[in-house]
């Protein structure tokens, strides 16, 4: 599993949050970076060609509920490498599921150096779930950590209770995946799997003769 290459003193720092910012209310209309290159915000910050380039925004994961399509879509394809995810703003939703696709997409982005816009309509509740996700699993942080180190950068965030509720089981999905692949299966077990299988050939073989000579 990748994860960001952060020192401890880096991630107590991003999980308490700029000390210094004084949240205005219309800076809910902005984006905020939330860790180097990735940056979280609404669909109105993403409607700007201009500030998209003064903040060297390369990729955009557009995060919006099927009702929304007709305006909460690519301003830009010329510009940026969009990723659309249609997801419903309601309680049962299975972000989880979903979260993979996204996942992906941001990794490889900030691999090739770039930088991330993850935007829904309003940047309260869709695109903060994927990002708290997100933020969790290459962090390697609790819950409660990547939601206070994303909800210090922009205040506003308020995931509704079924996103919550997966982000918390999100936790142990992440953890017990890293834990298979930081233990992986060793030689002599890979021997005996093997000499199994092939034990089993031979039997399946022999059965297959026997039935032959029948």
């Amino acid at each position: 599993m990748a994860t960001l290459s952060l020192s401890d003193e880096t991630l107590r720092n991003l999980v308490q949050g700029p000390g210094d910012v004084e949240w205005r209310y219309e800076m809910r209309r902005e984006c905020q970076e939330i860790l180097p290159g990735l940056l979280l915000g609404p669909f109105q910050a993403s409607k700007s060609l201009e500030t998209l380039k003064s903040l060297g925004v390369t990729h955009i994961v557009c995060i919006r509920d099927q009702k929304e399509a007709f305006s909460v879509r690519p301003r830009f394809p010329d510009h940026f490498q969009y990723l659309v995810l249609d997801v419903e703003d309601n309680e049962e939703q299975n972000v989880i599921r979903l979260f993979p696709e996204a996942d992906q997409f941001i990794q490889q982005a900030l691999n090739q150096g770039g930088k991330v816009l993850v935007h829904c309509n309003g940047g309260i509740s869709l695109s903060p779930a994927f990002v708290v996700m997100f933020v969790m699993r290459h962090c390697q942080l609790s819950w409660e950590d990547a939601l206070h180190l994303v909800q210090n950068r922009r205040y506003c965030i308020s995931p509704n209770g079924g996103f919550l509720t997966q982000i918390k089981e999100y936790e142990s999905i992440y953890k017990a995946k890293a834990a298979v692949a930081n233990f992986p299966v060793a030689p002599m077990q890979r021997v005996v799997s093997r000499r199994k299988r092939d034990d089993e050939e031979d039997d399946s073989r022999s059965v297959f003769r026997f039935s032959r000579v029948q």
